[in-house]
């Protein structure tokens, strides 16, 4: 892992001394400045009307309508106005995303495009959308769950991006760049936010040239809030969270012909997060739960969803820190520009004294741990060949990542009494004795190798060919043994074929080859239809949880060894018998996506609709579950996902600028399968609904030759949709209203009062199976009505 930091500092050193500035004269049009460094909505307006939107989708800068890839792109000021300050609510700029997350945001964290999305919990998972981060790829979406912080622009590609973006984006990838230093501009902006529920946001950026060549640029954030659910017991708010940040970049420009640029970021979270939610279904458990809930001195919550009212009996507490260096280095070299992104990360969570029985009974008291350590090397050159009349990108990728998670589980003060009574009429007396039940430790590895080819052939100035492959080597471990386990054999756990399960230490290796072919078609320069073809790619690997090699009856040294009244009563709870380990790994997914679509600008560049239609023939996907303490893996054979969208966007005065977008996903689900949850078998995907749909209109008009007035209103539907992955609960259709007004002051300083879920609409986002209660299920909720101030100034 070190080894891969120092060849890519010492690329730069190499770059620095031996590039010849004489080729900055022939190097070509195509070999733009680094993808991380381009502006994704931020360029001079157009003819008239709009402004033109500049991407970076093909590994080098073009205008969006000129991309035959479907892309939502947003610079930092529309990102600021739709209060997407991370991808939490990343889907107010695009319908076609949503982002989820429960207890264990290392593990849990879903980006879904387009209905297609990594389903369930599983710390061994990586994402079906690939996050980028000035060109590094984020192998947890969690990392991109902190607060933005000095983020120029965001690009959303929707579909497969495996050829350019490798592995992990089946369903596509999210594309994020920080402000680059300015070796001209000495300047400074600072952005507050104050709201309800104690809400804060407060960031800072300067700018210093320090030479002509050299600039530093440096940014701050401290944010927080109380969270909106109360504890019934102690009026306390419940689920807050704080965060500081801090990056610093230095632009070095040693000649004209070489740039190098050093980013170094670092972010702390900590909160009582996140254990606040509604329980929705209560099981034939429920009454028992409650009844313990006030037996030990607690109060029940209300049960109007609409009060967020919780019953918690510990304060638990999370710890978040992501923090990482980057080194990009672009040099001119022959007819090309070859470009070096080298990145070192970590990725840590901490959770301590939490309340894994989500009530205000003290069953399962626990402790997690996540940590992540990564780095990554790639190499790409990006050249034009005038007899081909291409743009040409050549790449070579490889990354490290060493994987460590420990859990401890408890039995908390009423855990006997909660077993003795589930337990009743059973031949033995479940053990449960306050304490430690068991100390978890497991670990993975993953090394990642790559190299890719992609190019733009012009056949005639209005017909192109696309055309790519890469090939991609994936090495992943996982490993998972205990520390402790109950030794008493009539543990309820035990008792349950919970554990001790199976220790085991295994490895899974993919090698594949994704690509993408496509054509578009140019009837103008403002009107373009394409047809593309992608192979996407996400690789297997080895689950890292206690019970995925199974149970108690798949631990044959430990089972054996059982007195056979115990076997028998083991057997029959899990109504199943004596096995072997079972095999802890899971297959990569694949896929073939097909597009087809237009891009049209029109009256004089007042108007632009793009549309798409697309189709998702999908292998072995990846489905995680949770049933009761038990984390299981499975891939279905197969799923369908095709639909379509459409975005518009108008200018209908100079004042006046109207959007509105929608995605139809008439069919996605997997396919019929006996080796699936037969639930799941044929059924629809969760968080997948037919019809999302977002709509709103901007006024910015001058009141004065230095105020203008600056109004915003949105409206979001997303309709009916499984919000668990199951498939058993539905959350109806949503409509939330969103709105901004206040004025900006000679382009320099601007103030507003904004308002988020204006209706006050009460809605669960994600619904799950709550541990130890069987038919009991807990819903995390939507955020009721939010409003406060923003101000921006920029010096």
């Amino acid at each position: 892992m070190k080894g891969i930091w120092r060849a890519g500092t010492a690329f730069a050193f190499v770059a620095v001394a031996f590039t010849n500035p004489a080729h900055a004269a022939t190097a070509a049009t195509a070999a733009d400045a680094p993808a991380a460094d381009q502006a994704a909505a931020t360029s001079a307006p157009a003819q008239a009307g709009l402004q033109e939107i500049v991407v970076t989708a093909q590994r080098r800068s073009e205008k969006l309508q000129n991309v035959p890839i479907s892309i939502t792109a947003a610079n930092s000021a529309a990102l600021a106005e739709a209060r997407v300050e991370n991808v939490s609510n990343i889907g107010a700029i695009s319908p076609s995303v949503t982002f989820r997350v429960t207890n264990i945001s290392s593990s849990s964290a879903d980006l879904v495009i387009r209905g297609l999305g990594t389903a369930g919990i599983s710390r061994s998972f990586e994402g079906s959308v690939g996050v980028f981060i000035d060109g590094v790829y984020r192998t947890r979406a969690a990392t991109a769950l902190q607060d933005f912080l000095d983020i120029d622009n965001l690009q959303i590609l929707r579909g497969a991006q495996g050829t350019l973006f490798g592995k992990n984006t089946t369903a596509g990838a999210l594309l994020l760049a920080s402000t680059k230093p300015s070796t001209t501009d000495l300047g400074a902006t600072i952005d507050g936010s104050f709201g309800n529920y104690d809400t804060y946001s407060l960031r800072a950026s300067v700018n210093v040239p320090l030479a002509s060549n050299l600039a530093i640029r440096v940014s701050g954030l401290t944010s927080g809030t109380d969270g909106f659910f109360t504890d019934v017991n102690t009026g306390r708010s419940v689920d807050g969270n704080q965060t500081n940040a801090g990056k610093v970049q230095v632009l070095w420009e040693p000649t004209s012909t070489v740039t190098v640029r050093l980013i170094g970021d670092y972010s702390s979270s900590h909160g009582d997060c996140c254990y606040a939610t509604e329980r929705v279904t209560a099981g034939p458990t429920s009454p028992l739960v409650d009844e313990l809930t006030l037996l030990g001195g607690l109060k029940l919550p209300s049960t109007n969803p609409g009060a967020f009212q919780v019953s918690l009996n510990s304060d638990g507490y999370q710890h978040t820190r992501d923090a990482g260096v980057t080194l990009l280095v672009d040099a001119a070299l022959g007819a090309g520009t070859l470009k070096s992104v080298t990145a070192y990360r970590r990725f840590d969570v901490v959770q301590l004294n939490e309340d894994a029985d989500f009530s205000g009974a003290d069953i399962l008291p626990y402790d997690e741990d996540f940590h992540s350590v990564f780095a990554s090397q790639e190499l790409t050159y990006n050249t034009r060949i005038p007899a081909l009349n291409a743009d040409i990108v050549l790449g070579g990728f490889v990354s490290s990542e060493k994987l460590k998670s420990g859990r401890s589980l408890f039995n908390g003060t009423q855990a006997q009494e909660y077993w003795d009574v589930v337990f009743t009429g059973s031949p033995v007396t479940p053990e449960a004795t306050p304490g430690m039940l068991d100390q978890e430790a497991m670990h993975g590895t993953t090394d990642s190798y790559a190299l890719f080819a992609h190019g733009d052939f012009k056949v005639t100035d209005r017909f192109s060919v696309i055309a790519g492959l890469r090939y991609s080597i994936e090495h992943k471990t996982g490993s998972f043994a205990y520390n402790y386990f109950d030794p008493n054999p009539t543990s309820w756990a035990t008792l349950l074929n919970l554990g001790p399960s199976p220790a085991y230490d295994q490895s899974h290796t993919d090698r594949a080859i994704s690509g993408t072919f496509g054509v578009d078609y140019k009837f103008t320069p403002d009107a373009m239809v394409y047809a593309t073809y992608n192979r996407g790619f996400k690789a297997g690997g080895i689950n890292m949880d206690e019970n995925a090699a199974g149970g108690v009856l798949n631990n044959a040294a430990y089972f054996n060894a059982l007195p056979a009244g115990l076997k028998g009563l083991i057997e029959y709870n899990a109504q199943s018998g004596p096995a072997a380990p079972l095999n802890p790994s899971y297959k990569p997914e694949t896929i073939n996506a097909f597009e087809v679509g237009t891009k049209l600008q029109y009256l004089d560049h007042r108007a632009r609709t793009n549309i798409s239609l697309y189709y998702y023939d999908l292998k072995n996907l990846q489905i995680a579950q949770f049933v009761g303490l038990r984390f299981t893996v499975l891939n279905a054979n197969s799923a369908v996902d095709y639909g379509a969208e459409i975005e518009n966007t108008f200018a209908l005065t100079k004042t006046i600028t109207l959007n509105a977008d929608a995605t139809w996903i008439p069919h996605a689900q997997y396919g019929v399968d006996p080796n699936i949850d037969q639930h799941l078998s044929g059924s629809r995907f969760r968080f997948a609904p037919k019809v999302n749909a977002n709509a709103g209109v901007n006024y910015d008009a001058p009141l004065s030759d230095s105020v203008d007035l600056i109004a915003r209103v949105q409206y979001e539907y997303t309709g009916s949709q499984f919000d668990n992955v199951a498939g058993y609960n539905v959350q109806g259709p949503v409509g939330l209203v969103n709105a901004n007004l206040g004025f900006k002051i000679e382009h320099r300083f601007m103030v507003e009062a904004w308002v988020q879920n204006l209706t006050n609409k009460i809605y669960e986002t994600q619904v799950f199976e709550t541990p130890l209660q069987t038919g009991t299920e807990n819903a995390y909720m939507g955020a009721p009505r939010t409003f406060g101030v923003r101000f921006h100034a920029a010096f």
